[in-house]
């Protein structure tokens, strides 16, 4: 075997082996590679991104990444050459040249400006970095912001509203006065000093939550002080802790450094506070106890007999809430959401989902990925779609503080490998969290990877961030795995050929011979492995995603977008009529052949700023643009750090009752409803003329039509049955149901 070597990034950075090329969106990675394509048309090249996904924290493309440092043995071979130039070259000269001369020469009585003072850059007080800080706390949950600190000021803030279980909601599960809120708190945020943000002016009818956000801002600054002031241990004020199982709410108030007040909440399954009129006698028991206790002991709280419990579960959301108001909080992660992978093995892998919250698992979700690395959902074996619940309660249950996570959680019986796997992902999830990384850019271990239209699948070796080992698997046209012994004699020779040329040149293999798809392919899916075993956090979440263009009095077009670190590895593209069913075969002739050709052309290009330069196709331009539309808008719902974040995409949606019957149009401008139009249809999905309407029905749609409260639609929050008798309130039913329907589809 020729040498191995060392897998470089910015080898990867630079390649363009064919015209058809995509970019990987990846977690210490941003690699131009080859995409599998059936599309015969080149697929342009994704340099810029549109207006509307345009992120303003986005890196600047003219700085090179840096060339990362070899972690192996000096004697160690690498995998990969090193890049002998940088991705981008350094300018050889300067835009001026040092011999050039001024335009306008300076005056002989001029002083010079070297004899000009420099002026001195006091340092900052604060310590660079990202720091999650939240509001005080009351009956709906509480505010809060994750802040980057650079330089004294805020160069970027995500602002949270939580719900009573302390996980931020989307935007559109808020009060709708905050629905615009967001966008306009964060404009007035960045760039300020701690002084500047906290003087800001709150929205108009966001004020509480507002200043909210302010406070935490302010208590964000507080805790990145290189010196803390003296005696501070507390932030004065009410915060609130939940356990993380969402058994218990706690609230602490502290003055002075001094616990004053203990508030305890029991929640329910749903996750929001139970009313305490409704408190069993054994709840109202169990609250007073609790309470005693912890004001009196905090965390080293004795559980009353019978209560061992609850008072677990409440002693965990109390050491939650005191984390929350430390100034010196010491955990060692960043609050947020991350996604790691388990081991992976030819029959697939499991990932796992999670949230963090002062260092400790808040929320998981728990996934089984078949061979194509898509999440098998319920049809994965039975024995670990039985496994998901138990094993999501005992890592809530068990794995709620992370140091004390000695000892893996317990497998489930009949799905052993599956629970290690996802054990494993939660241990990965967490160390992509850390606030100061472990050393090296990949986990050790076997990792997965598939190119994206799942022709090869890849099980990598990785130690010390070499590639040691690639197991070569083709798929076959029924896209499952073909067994070694079942390969022809050319496929033999392509994987040997393949893996050969994985091992000894990495993402700069070569095409095989007369293998130029399988080549490219291989190529994607060594990609997709090192993206999947990178200890970086994607910017988009794994999943199917669905999102609408817009909408006209005809339909609107539908794109469920399947992503794997931020690449477009399965997508499914219709047109659907106002009854929101898949008009398949009868839709317009044009768009019946643009879909196919869309859907090749999107799955080359790969991308969310690619599909954006897909051309649309002659016929069907409209269609082609709102198939774009919806597959950006996809994107959008993936965002782990959302960009402008917003209750709903602006733009025209539908929606449709659950018997079919009645479809609403709504449009949303600068991110609320501001109006809507009724449609009545037939059986056969088509909108009945107005003058076939009843009485009843002419009524609602006067009524949702013609009705505006301020800025928004009087419908577009929390929409209400209404109607002076039966038949009214019938119809009126109906229509809410398709207002229901259309901000769904609106949502972000």
């Amino acid at each position: 075997m020729k040498n191995r070597k060392f897998i470089s990034l910015t080898v990867a950075a630079a390649l363009l082996l064919s015209p058809i090329a995509y970019t990987i969106n990846a977690p210490a990675l941003n690699l131009k590679i080859d995409a599998v394509s059936a599309a015969s048309e080149e697929a342009p090249a994704a340099t810029a991104k549109p207006k509307p996904t345009a992120k303003p924290t986005a890196k600047p493309t003219a700085k090179p990444k840096p060339t990362a440092k070899p972690t192996a043995k000096p004697t160690a071979k690498p995998v990969v050459k090193a890049t002998t130039k940088p991705v981008v070259k350094a300018t050889a000269k300067p835009v001026v040249k040092a011999t050039a001369k001024p335009v306008v020469k300076p005056v002989a009585t001029a002083k010079p400006v070297a004899t000009v003072k420099p002026v001195t850059v006091k340092a900052s007080v604060y310590q660079d970095g990202v720091y999650v800080a939240y509001g005080d706390a009351y009956s709906k949950g509480t505010e809060g912001a994750k802040v980057t600190i650079k330089n004294g000021k805020v160069a970027s803030v995500e602002l949270m509203r939580t719900s009573p279980k302390m996980i931020d909601r989307d935007a559109r599960n808020n009060y709708q006065t905050l629905w615009q809120a967001y966008a306009m708190m964060e404009t007035r945020l960045v760039g300020k000093t701690r002084d500047e943000a906290a003087a800001v002016d709150a929205v108009s009818g966001a004020t509480r939550s507002s200043n909210g956000w302010k406070l935490s801002v302010d208590r964000a600054f507080e805790r990145a002080l290189k010196v803390k002031p003296a005696g501070a241990v507390f932030f004065d004020g009410e915060h609130m802790g939940v356990d993380p199982e969402g058994k218990y709410s706690i609230f602490v108030t502290y003055s002075a450094n001094v616990l004053t007040d203990v508030k305890v909440y029991p929640m329910n399954a749903a996750g929001d506070f139970i009313d305490a009129k409704v408190y069993t006698a054994e709840q109202t028991a169990a609250v007073a106890a609790i309470k005693q206790e912890l004001l009196a002991n905090g965390t080293s709280a004795k559980a009353t007999a019978g209560l061992e419990a609850d008072f677990k579960a409440a002693v965990n959301a109390f050491w939650d809430a005191q984390q929350n108001a430390s100034i010196d909080n010491k955990s060692a992660y960043v609050d947020g959401f991350y996604s790691a992978y388990g081991t992976a093995r030819s029959v697939g892998v499991e990932r796992a989902d999670i949230v963090i919250r002062n260092g400790k698992l808040v929320d998981v979700k728990l996934l089984r990925l078949g061979t194509n690395l898509i999440d098998r959902g319920n049809t994965a074996y039975a024995e670990v779609v039985k496994a998901y619940a138990p094993m999501t309660a005992k890592l809530l249950a068990n794995g709620s503080f992370f140091a004390n996570y000695d000892e893996k959680v317990d497998g489930i019986s009949g799905a052993t490998e599956s629970s290690h796997g996802w054990n494993q992902s939660v241990e990965r999830a967490f160390e992509k969290a850390l606030k100061v990384p472990t050393a090296g850019q990949y986990f050790d271990g076997k990792f997965a990877g598939v190119d994206n239209q799942s022709k090869i699948l890849l099980l990598v070796d990785i130690a010390s961030d070499e590639v040691t080992d690639v197991k070569v698997s083709l798929f076959g046209a029924d896209k499952k795995i073909i067994a070694d012994n079942k390969l022809s004699p050319s496929q033999v020779v392509a994987v040997a050929a393949i893996r050969s040329g994985l091992i000894e040149n990495g993402i700069d293999m070569a095409d095989i011979e007369d293998q130029t798809v399988l080549s490219a392919a291989a190529r994607a899916a060594l990609t997709d492995a090192l993206a999947n075993a990178s200890k970086q956090q994607s910017e988009y979440k794994d999943g199917t995603f669905t999102a609408f263009g817009n909408a006209y009095d005809k339909g609107t077009n539908k794109a469920e977008v399947t992503l794997r670190n931020g690449k477009i590895v399965d997508v499914v593209l219709s047109r659907v009529g106002m009854n929101m069913v898949d008009l398949g075969a009868k839709a317009y002739a044009e768009v019946v052949k643009a879909i196919p050709q869309l859907t090749a052309s999107f799955m080359a290009a790969g991308t969310r700023e690619g599909v954006q330069e897909v051309d649309a196709i002659s016929g069907a331009t409209s269609s082609s643009n709102a198939l774009k539309a919806a597959v950006d808008r996809a994107y959008g719902k993936a965002e782990i750090a959302e960009t402008n974040k917003a209750a709903y995409f602006n733009g025209i949606f539908i929606g449709v009752s659950k018997d079919k019957f009645v479809n609403v149009m709504v449009t949303v401008k600068n991110g609320v409803p501001v109006n809507m139009t009724v449609y009545f249809l037939d059986a056969a999905g088509k909108t009945r003329t107005v003058e076939s309407l009843t009485a009843a029905e002419k009524t609602v749609k006067n009524e949702i039509e013609g009705t505006n409260v301020g800025i928004m639609h009087k419908y577009g929050y929390k929409p209400t049955a209404f109607g002076s008798n039966d038949d009214e309130k019938a119809v009126s039913a109906r229509a809410v149901e398709a207002i229901k329907s259309a901000l769904e589809s609106a949502g972000k």
